[in-house]
Parts: structure tokens; C-alpha cells; sequence
């Protein structure tokens, strides 16, 4: 594996889950796998669980890392060509790429959405420049649409606390105070159509997903009926993705509190497990009894991080 940006870069799920119970089964049984090699983690934005848990998956592998804050103690970078640089940036991401390159064996790449300008989002500029002029293996961990290293982890925890063979998820829209990207819905979205599950979402109208990652998935708008039944329920709040209306991308079209998942809405459900990728507003996304009940996963979800990142990596590792 030379890229991990989808889904269908890691293949058969049912291969990849096993793999992951391996791992978690002993997660230094391949850490020859990364001796005398380093992994260059890039972060752009800010970072708690992908950072942590992607350094601890490289060190189960027996990996040097490196760990670069773009944003503090680095070079300002400027991303687009064509641009006469005599503001605040220094050094372009053309020069910058293939320097960081020659220092490492494999690259993760975290940036966020700008919401401004759809098309600059989607076409993922920073990853793809990554990919193109690194000549190494490029790991996403988070981009302007995706994160794939969040719902291998999410999958991993269905998988883990599942009940039935094919149970019924929900991913539901929640309201926050600020525009979020849709990086995590999206990766869900991408990852549910192709596991064993029944896959419904449910949002407020204008919040349509783009078809890139929810293609034919079934969404229900009155959010009550979509959780009926549910075994799992994931919230996450993701600004308008612009699908039908480019002018209403990244904006808020919605603040009503009746999104949040409380306990009223949990009643509905089949005792389901509620699922969130953190860090979560409580009592915006989900009230306070909902995240602290028995049947909250968001720390295990949390942990699982580490064991989808450690798959990852030595899956790249073994392509080296």
C-alpha cells in the first residue's frame, strides 16, 4: 500500500479486521517491520488523538518519528504556484516536499479545510502535492474531505461491539457553534456503504453529503424515524457541503438544538451504542447522560486509533 486516503485502499474489510484483532492481540509482533526507518508526521493544524495515537502505532512498528508542527517552529509555506511571494511566506511546499522527503521513509499529512472555496477543498491540493513530488508512501491523517484513519477505527469498533451480523447505523447531523468541515462524515459515510451494515444518515435539508463518499447511501431527514431501530448511532455536526448550492459551502444553515442526541432520542433506538470521533461540545452534539452511559463508545472508539493507524502503517511498511 503506497497511499491510504480511502477506503478502498485497504481492501477486503473482513482481511483488515482480522488484522486489527491481531494487532491489538500484540501490537509489537511486527515491530521489526520498521527498524532503521522513519515516519515524518506533518501537521498543519492541531491535534491530539491522530497525533498521539499515530506516533504510538509507529513506535509498536519499531519506527524513528518525526514530528513536524507547520505552524509553529517551521517555515510559513505557501501551497498555490503561480504566486509572487513577498508576504509572510518563506518557502513554497514545491522545494519544501521533496526536502522533507529525503529525511524519511513514509509520510502522514494532516490539513484542514479552508470552507471558503469548495473546489479549492475538494480538489485536496495539499495531499495531492504530497503524493506527486514526495516519491514516498503518503498516509492521510485528516485532509480538507477525509479521514480515513478515523473510520477504520470506527469500523473496528463496530466490529467489536456489533450484536448482530448486520446492525443499523446512524450517522446523525448535530449542531455546534462553529463551520466544521465534513472530513469525518465523509470517511463514515465512505466506510459504511462498504461494511456490513444497514447505513442510514440523517441531517437538516442543505447538509447533503457529497456523492463522492455517500453515493446511494439512504438518508432520512426527520432524524427520529432514521434512529429507529439503531444499534449504533455516530453524531457529528459538518458544515453545508455546498452539493446542490456551491455559494452555501462551509456555512451553517442550521442551529436547531432538537439535533442533539439525548436521551429522548437514544429511547428510539435498539439500546443502541453511541459513537463519536472527539472532541465532542457536550450537550451540543450529545447531552451529558448520553456520552457517560454504559453504552457510549467514544473511548474505545478513541483507543482504536492507535490499532488502525498501526495497520496502516505496517501495511505500508511491508510495501517498502
Amino acid at each position: 500500500m503506497k497511499t491510504f486516503l480511502h477506503a478502498a485502499d485497504l481492501g477486503n474489510f473482513e482481511t483488515a479486521l482480522a488484522e486489527a484483532a491481531a494487532v491489538k492481540n500484540d501490537r509489537y509482533q511486527f515491530e521489526h517491520l520498521g527498524r532503521h526507518k522513519t515516519a515524518l508526521l506533518i501537521f498543519f493544524n492541531n491535534s491530539l488523538r491522530t497525533r498521539l495515537s499515530t506516533q504510538k502505532a509507529a513506535r509498536n512498528l519499531g519506527l524513528d518519528v518525526i514530528v513536524l508542527d507547520v505552524n509553529q517552529g517551521a517555515w510559513k509555506l505557501e501551497t498555490e504556484r503561480g504566486v509572487i511571494m513577498d508576504g509572510d511566506k518563506s518557502e513554497h511546499l514545491l522545494e519544501a516536499i521533496p526536502v522533507m522527503a529525503s529525511y524519511c521513509d513514509l509520510i502522514g499529512v494532516r490539513t484542514f479545510a479552508g470552507l471558503t472555496d469548495r473546489e479549492a477543498d475538494y480538489s485536496e491540493n495539499i495531499l495531492t502535492q504530497f503524493i506527486k513530488y514526495s516519491g514516498k508512501p503518503i498516509f492521510s491523517m485528516e485532509s480538507a474531505t477525509a479521514h480515513p484513519l478515523q473510520a477504520f477505527a470506527d469500523l473496528i469498533t463496530i466490529e467489536e461491539y456489533r450484536e448482530k451480523r448486520r446492525p443499523k447505523v446512524v450517522l446523525t447531523w448535530a449542531p455546534h457553534p462553529r463551520a466544521l468541515p465534513q472530513a469525518v462524515p465523509n470517511s463514515f459515510a465512505e466506510w459504511m456503504r462498504a461494511a456490513e451494515v444497514d447505513f442510514v444518515i440523517t441531517h437538516p435539508e442543505g447538509y447533503e453529503l457529497d456523492p463522492l463518499f455517500a453515493d446511494n447511501a439512504h438518508v432520512e431527514h426527520d432524524q427520529m424515524k432514521a434512529l429507529e431501530g439503531a444499534d449504533f448511532v455516530y453524531a457529528k455536526n459538518w458544515s453545508c457541503p455546498g452539493v446542490t448550492n456551491s455559494e452555501d459551502y462551509g456555512k451553517i444553515l442550521s442551529r436547531d438544538m432538537s439535533w442533539t442526541v439525548d436521551e429522548n432520542h437514544m429511547a428510539v433506538t435498539n439500546n443502541a451504542y453511541f459513537m463519536h470521533c472527539l472532541p465532542v461540545r457536550r450537550n451540543m452534539i450529545v447531552s451529558d447522560n448520553v456520552i457517560e452511559s454504559p453504552r457510549s463508545l467514544v473511548i474505545p472508539e478513541a483507543a482504536n486509533r492507535e490499532i488502525s493507524a498501526t495497520v496502516v502503517l505496517k501495511r505500508i511498511l511491508e510495501s517498502i
